[in-house]
């Protein structure tokens, strides 16, 4: 489970040869999330209010970035790291 990006304690990760719809995975405290790439909505999961904004946001950023390491992970490929929120 390649690590994509860490900021303010929430680590965001990508599986190689996951299902549809596209998606990242949200690590935060006790909590784990999987939000949906296009939507940026939880499929999966739960986050506190401020990290789920936090997420959001980020995702908003970086959707293209988490497009092409969505398409990198399909074909087995090395993903690429994404800039943090700041």
């Amino acid at each position: 489970m390649p690590e994509l990006c860490r900021f303010f304690g929430i680590i965001i990760t990508m599986y190689y040869d996951d299902h549809a719809p596209p998606h990242f995975h949200i690590r935060y405290s006790d909590y784990k999330a999987i939000m949906g790439i296009d939507s940026l909505m939880l499929l999966d999961g739960s986050l506190p209010p401020r990290a789920l904004g936090l997420v959001a946001e980020w995702g908003a950023l970086h959707r293209d970035e988490l497009r092409e390491d969505w398409s990198l992970a399909e074909q087995r490929a090395p993903l690429k790291k994404i800039r943090p929120l700041e």
